[in-house]
């Protein structure tokens, strides 16, 4: 009996020493439009809006120049690798994520900005509004309509590249670039923000039937 004991013993120290211990959760990743992301290790740019493809795969987009396919994503302030962008339109200025961390959370309202779903076009004179990191939710009036990009009257910042623009609370486009208009004698030069429109960017991402193709936005 006392053999025993001292045998049930020894197993039990010998197991406690040489098992490491489980490591620690990963945090949960919360993750909507307006998100602030890191690509490829150095591109700070911002998550357009995250959802479901028809894979029912989790899916994201944001600007085409901020990494192409294979490079890694990370949410800002961490080093956790949370998603791969899969795929570039550099025509539309847009690419697509494929996000694969198990405990990512997608929300339709990350920190105030709400993307409810997709909405119509902006027109000529609608009031947009961006959502970038540094003047997130700064609304102005659409400049410019034609298809399949637009123009919003309103200053660039960084990391602006994957911005999503909503009316109403609906998605309508994704900022890319800016430039600056010309003064004329009643208004002086000003700054714009360059935008392709959504409906355009889901167009394209369906007619290639891939990654993102059929893409519902979470809260749709």
């Amino acid at each position: 009996m006392q053999l025993s004991w001292r045998l049930t013993t020894a197993l039990a120290l010998l197991f406690s020493i040489a098992l490491p211990a489980a490591p620690p959760a990963a945090a949960m990743a919360i993750l909507g439009g307006g998100a602030v992301i890191v690509v490829d290790g150095t591109n700070y740019c911002t998550l357009t809006t995250i959802g479901h493809d028809r894979a029912g795969d989790i899916v994201g987009f944001t600007a085409a120049q901020c990494g192409g396919p294979g490079a890694p994503v990370a949410a800002a302030g961490s080093d956790d690798i949370i998603g791969t962008v899969v795929a570039v339109n550099p025509d539309l200025r847009y690419a697509v994520i494929k996000f694969d961390e198990p405990d990512l959370i997608p929300v339709s309202d990350y920190l105030g900005v709400v993307i409810n779903g997709i909405g119509p076009d902006p027109q000529y004179d609608a009031l947009v509004c961006k959502w970038g990191p540094t003047t997130p939710g700064i609304c102005n009036r659409i400049i410019s309509a034609s298809w399949p990009r637009t123009t919003m009257r309103e200053h660039f910042d960084p990391g602006d590249p994957g911005a999503p623009v909503t009316m109403d609370g609906l998605l309508v486009g994704m900022v890319y670039g800016f430039g600056v208009s010309p003064g004329t004698k009643y208004r002086a030069p000003g700054t714009m923000t360059y935008l392709t429109k959504f409906a355009a960017i889901l167009d394209d991402v369906n007619a290639g039937n891939g990654p993102g193709s059929g893409f519902v936005p979470i809260g749709s």
